[in-house]
């Protein structure tokens, strides 16, 4: 499978949150996250940007990490370092994974999903945790081709909404 070769830009970049650019795209690429069928919720309103946006800049542990094609930002991944007690050691948890729809099935979510390990492997972390939608069968294979699988024993994903 040939893979877009950027000559542009970066293809990732961290998100800068002094940057305009950056800061409305990640706004609407959450907005289309939310609202894609394995996404579910409700859009943010101006109010919840504005909060997402600072809480993710003051955030130390947070990564917000952009896939850039020909200087368009098409995909984000937001994940969080934090400390594995029984590894005894950091670990990354992606939090948010998405690709453009139009640019889906061409190779970028793998790239960003190596990227996303290689920034853990590169802070020392122990491992990386995500969470996946039963249903999402495409992610699954993805993350499966990837070397992650379910844990052992098989968890479970429990929320309770405050």
């Amino acid at each position: 499978m040939a893979l877009f070769v950027n000559t542009h830009s970066e293809l990732f970049v961290n998100c800068d949150f002094t940057d305009v650019y950056h800061c409305t795209r990640l706004c609407e690429l959450v907005n289309m996250y939310i609202a894609d069928p394995k996404g579910g919720g409700n859009k943010l309103l101006d109010r919840q940007k504005l909060h997402l946006l600072d809480g993710l800049e003051t955030s130390p542990n947070a990564v917000v990490l952009f896939l850039q094609v020909e200087d368009q930002i098409i995909g984000y991944t937001v994940a969080f370092i934090n400390f594995s007690t029984f590894k005894a050691a950091p670990m990354l948890n992606i939090h948010d994974f998405f690709i453009e729809y139009s640019f889906r099935g061409k190779g970028y979510g793998r790239m960003m999903l190596r990227k996303i390990v290689s920034i853990a492997s590169e802070r020392n972390c122990a491992k990386v945790t995500l969470e996946v939608r039963k249903d999402n069968q495409i992610a699954q294979l993805l993350y499966f081709s990837e070397d992650f699988s379910p844990t052992l024993p098989e968890m479970l994903f429990w929320v309770k909404e405050l």
